[in-house]
């Protein structure tokens, strides 16, 4: 599953979340509940935006520094 970036107007937050392509975030009551943080103050039906942003792999899951990409041709995969 891939990571996205949203975007909260309201209250001016970005989250990184991890979830399905077919899934659908609209709100920050959705975005929060999915990131496993609190809601604040921020109404749960303030909308929010995905970003785009190319994805920067640093290191592997075991924290090494030869990461080799995830195998699937991202845009994790190492240029060559």
């Amino acid at each position: 599953m891939p990571y996205y970036e949203y975007h909260c107007e309201t209250n001016g937050c970005t989250l990184e979340i991890r979830h399905r392509m077919s899934e659908q975030i609209e709100t920050w009551g959705d975005l929060v509940e999915r990131a496993g943080v609190g809601i604040g103050e921020t109404p749960s039906d303030a909308p929010v935006t995905k970003l785009i942003s190319a994805p920067v792999s640093i290191t592997g899951l075991d924290g090494t520094k030869d990461f080799g990409g995830c195998g699937s041709a991202c845009g994790c995969m190492p240029q060559a």
